[in-house]
């Protein structure tokens, strides 16, 4: 631990200090907090924090050092991660190290003794805002300079980031594979391709420049996966989709949430502040059931922009109302913005990968004719 004095500044001016516990590096990015309590470790690794920085709000953070299959991806993504206290002393007879340690193996910058509680307020008053860590021997004027140049996340297409390079394939460890599912990989998660190979799926990870010739007649369904950035701009996988759709059954989850909208026609706008937490309350709408949910999102799609009688919304947001799940009532595709993989965070939602190979199922067995029907 350095304890080297660190500076942060927001975009809209306020100022934080701390302490680098961590190498010191000046970094820059949208600054965004997550209310969870567990599963720094996954909040870290998850691709879809690509380009931000996370407060957590829970003010001890480390304290069970990182395990190694806890990891969500193959390394750390976000830029910094924003702390109360930082705990270098882990306890957990799993764990390889520490928390700052993989942080360095990263070149991801940790900071701690910052007034988490007031960047949180400010935030969430605010909205989500750009911003700088540095060391304090930087001057304010010269981080609000740097604060000038940092792009706004509206516009900004980071797939390619974080997506595969070439074809991968994760098959099931204990029997033969049921089903094969193309998964789009825009930033996958591993315990989405866990959650699948648990039942009977293999998968075949393909990255976000995968033509339809790739996946149609070799597959029994197509994953929508997760990841970071404006949905928008991602206008390769929006076209992919497209041609899949009535074609395959498609589970679409968080940014692939939103790319499904979009293959539809309709649109998206970017949440004030986001949702980032493990516990948001979600209802399903057709039998009134709440689940607590993970949710790691900073855009929305917009429920007015696709008419009630081709989507049927299927999961709500208790908190703001925002819509959470929705399916389409032809085609064989579904979708929900939230995490059902649940890592971190409750198990409430993993039925959702029990619907999607009941979908493919009923899709082999019975035809596109029948399953819409």
């Amino acid at each position: 631990m350095n304890n080297l004095p660190c500076r942060l500044l927001l975009s809209d001016g306020s100022r934080f200090e701390g302490f680098f516990f961590t190498s010191p590096h000046v970094r820059t990015g949208e600054v965004v907090f997550n209310t969870a309590l567990t599963g720094y470790q996954e909040v870290v690794t998850d691709p879809s924090y690509t380009g931000q920085m996370v407060v957590m709000t829970y003010p001890m953070i480390g304290s069970y050092g990182v395990t190694p299959l806890d990891n969500e991806s193959s390394k750390a993504h976000l830029r910094v991660l924003i702390c109360k206290e930082y705990i270098p002393f882990y306890s957990n007879w799993r764990a390889t190290q520490s928390l700052g340690e993989f942080l360095d193996d990263h070149q991801v910058v940790g900071i701690t003794g910052v007034d988490t509680r007031t960047l949180t307020r400010r935030l969430r008053d605010h909205g989500s805002l750009n911003g700088v860590v540095a060391p304090a021997t930087h001057d304010w004027d010269r981080l609000a300079d740097m604060i000038g140049a940092i792009p706004t996340m509206v516009g900004q297409n980071l797939t390619p980031l974080v997506t595969t390079p070439t074809p991968y394939r994760v098959v099931p460890s204990n029997a033969l594979p049921t089903y094969r599912v193309a998964v789009i990989d825009t930033g996958v998660k591993r315990h989405i391709l866990n959650e699948l190979t648990q039942r009977g799926c293999s998968c075949d990870v393909f990255p976000v420049t995968a033509s339809v010739h790739d996946i149609l007649g070799q597959f029994d369904g197509v994953m929508l996966a997760n990841g970071p950035g404006d949905p928008e701009p991602v206008e390769s996988v929006i076209h992919l989709i497209q041609q899949l759709l009535g074609k395959l059954p498609i589970f679409g989850i968080c940014l692939g949430h939103q790319l499904l909208w979009l293959a539809l026609g309709g649109q998206t706008y970017k949440l004030k502040f986001g949702h980032h937490a493990v516990n948001h309350p979600v209802r399903q709408l057709a039998t009134g059931r709440v689940e607590i949910t993970s949710q790691n999102h900073g855009f929305c799609i917009d429920i007015d922009s696709l008419p009630s009688d081709q989507i049927e919304l299927t999961h709500i947001n208790l908190n703001d109302h925002t819509p959470e799940g929705f399916r389409h009532r032809r085609y064989p595709a579904f979708s929900v913005q939230y995490h059902p993989e649940s890592a971190p965070g409750p198990h409430d939602s993993t039925y959702l990968f029990d619907d999607f190979v009941n979908m493919m199922q009923q899709f082999r067995m019975k035809g596109f004719a029948n399953v819409v029907s």
